[in-house]
C-alpha cells in the first residue's frame, strides 16, 4: 500500500521531499563530523594541558622565518636566567641548532594539531607573530592570562586580514606611529583598548648585526630584487610576464624571492611563471628562509604594497620600484580606516613609483633612475620613526614580559 501511495506523488512534491531528505542527511553529517573533531580537540587538549600546567612565559612560533623575530627575545631570557617554552609548528627551526639551558622548545606539529595545543594551553603569558587570535583557528585558552602580539614588519598595525589584531591583550610595536590606527580601529569597533608598546624590531636589530658576516662578489652583474606581497593585488599574480620579460630581456642578474605564503596559496602561478622562464640563466628563484641574502645583492628593488620593502629601505638605503596598482583592501583591517595606509604614504616619499602601463619601459626606467639625495634622506628619517630602539628590541621585549607576568 506504501509503495502504491508513492505512486501517486506528483514530480514537484517528490523533488521536494527529495531535497528535504538530502538536507537533513548532510545536516546530520555535517554535525557528526563536527563532534568528531571537537572530541579530538579535547582529548589531545587535555593530554597537552596537563604536560604543560607549570608554563609562564611561551612563545609560539609558526613557522621558521619568524626564528628572527623571536631569536633576541629567546637570548634575553637564556641571559637572564628566566625560563621559556618556545613552542614551534616548525620541525626544522633554527631554534634546535642551538644548546639552551632555560629555555626548552617544543614542536608541537602544524595545522589542528598544533592548534589543538594552543587552545587549551595554560600559561602566564603567550607572544606570538600570529594574528587573528580568536578569529581563525587558533582561540583564547581559558588557562592563559594574557596574549600579546609582536608585529613583525615596521609598516602600520592594520595591515593583517579582518580583526587580526582585536583581541589580543597587547601588542608590541615598532614605532609609536603604528599605535594611531590600532586605536581607531578599537573606537570604530567598540572593543576594549589593548596595550600598546613599543619596543623597537627584532629581526631587524638581528639582520643589522648579520649584514658584516656576508662575504661581498667579486665583480657581480647588476642585480634586480623582485619581491611582493601576495594575494590577488600582489605584484607576480597580477602582472606576471608583463613584469618579468622586460627584466629577463636585459643582462642583469634577476632574482624574484616570492612571499612565503604565495608558496602555499598561489603555487599554480608560480609555477606558471617558472615553467615560462625556465630557460633563462639569468634569472634566480630564492626560497631561502632568511632575506638577508638576497636584500644585500641587490641594486635596486621592484615590489608592490609588501613591508620587504622596509627591510631594504632601512637596512641598505638603495633605491626600490614600487607597483602603484588598485589594492583591495575589502579583506583587511585597513579598509575601516578612512585615509591612506602609512607605509603607501612613506613609499611615496622614499621610492619610484610607476604603474602597470610603465612596465614595457621597465629597463629604460631603471637605467634612468638618478637617485635624489631628497630620497635617501626621507628614507633615513622614515627609518628613524618606523624602526626604533635600535639594538634594544630583545631587551624591551623581555622587559616587557616580566613585568606582565610580575604585576599579576
Amino acid at each position: 500500500m506504501f509503495s502504491l501511495f508513492l505512486l501517486y506523488i506528483d514530480p514537484g512534491t517528490g523533488s521536494l521531499l527529495f531535497s528535504l531528505f538530502a538536507g537533513i542527511s548532510a545536516a546530520f553529517v555535517f554535525l557528526f563530523r563536527s563532534l568528531i573533531i571537537k572530541l579530538k580537540t579535547v582529548i589531545q587538549g587535555k593530554k597537552y594541558f596537563n604536560k604543560n600546567s607549570s608554563m609562564k612565559y611561551v612563545i609560539y612560533c609558526e613557522g621558521s622565518q619568524y626564528w628572527n623575530v623571536f631569536k633576541p627575545v629567546v637570548e634575553q631570557f637564556e641571559k637572564n636566567k628566566t625560563e621559556l617554552h618556545y613552542l614551534t609548528s616548525s620541525p626544522d627551526d633554527p631554534f634546535f641548532n642551538i644548546k639552551w639551558n632555560y629555555v626548552k622548545g617544543e614542536y608541537i606539529g602544524e595545522g589542528n594539531k598544533a592548534y589543538s595545543f594552543l587552545n587549551i594551553l595554560s600559561a602566564r603569558i603567550v607572544l606570538m607573530t600570529t594574528p587573528g587570535l580568536d578569529v581563525y583557528q587558533i582561540k583564547r585558552s581559558k588557562n592563559v592570562r594574557h596574549y600579546s602580539h609582536i608585529l613583525h614588519a615596521v609598516t602600520g598595525g592594520i595591515t593583517y586580514r579582518l580583526f587580526g589584531l582585536d583581541y589580543f591583550d597587547s601588542v608590541l610595536l615598532t614605532g609609536d606611529f603604528q599605535a594611531a590606527d590600532i586605536r581607531c580601529l578599537e573606537k570604530l569597533r567598540g572593543i576594549k583598548e589593548k596595550q600598546l608598546v613599543t619596543v623597537g624590531c627584532t629581526y631587524l636589530d638581528e639582520y643589522s648585526q648579520k649584514i658584516s658576516a656576508i662575504k661581498k662578489e667579486n665583480n657581480p652583474a647588476f642585480t634586480v630584487l623582485v619581491s611582493p606581497s601576495w594575494g590577488t593585488s600582489a605584484l607576480l599574480k597580477r602582472c606576471g610576464e608583463k613584469l618579468l620579460d622586460p627584466l629577463c630581456d636585459s643582462a642583469w642578474r634577476i632574482i624574484i624571492r616570492p612571499h612565503p605564503q604565495s608558496l602555499k596559496s598561489e603555487l599554480d602561478v608560480l609555477e606558471k611563471l617558472r615553467e615560462r622562464y625556465k630557460n633563462n640563466s639569468n634569472l634566480i628563484w630564492d626560497y631561502d628562509r632568511e632575506n638577508i641574502n638576497s636584500l644585500f645583492k641587490a641594486d635596486i628593488m621592484i615590489s608592490d604594497f609588501s613591508g620587504i620593502i622596509f627591510d631594504y629601505m632601512h637596512l641598505f638605503d638603495r633605491p626600490f620600484i614600487y607597483l602603484n596598482q588598485e589594492i583591495d583592501l575589502r579583506p583587511y583591517d585597513a579598509d575601516d580606516i578612512d585615509h591612506e595606509l602609512w607605509h603607501m604614504e612613506t613609499f611615496k616619499k622614499t621610492g619610484v613609483e610607476i604603474t602597470e602601463n610603465d612596465l614595457p619601459l621597465l629597463k629604460e626606467i631603471i637605467n634612468s633612475i638618478n637617485e635624489k639625495q631628497s630620497l635617501s634622506s626621507a628614507r633615513q628619517k622614515e627609518g628613524n620613526d618606523s624602526w626604533q630602539y635600535r639594538g634594544e628590541a630583545g631587551k624591551r621585549v623581555y622587559d616587557f614580559l616580566t613585568g606582565i607576568v610580575d604585576g599579576n
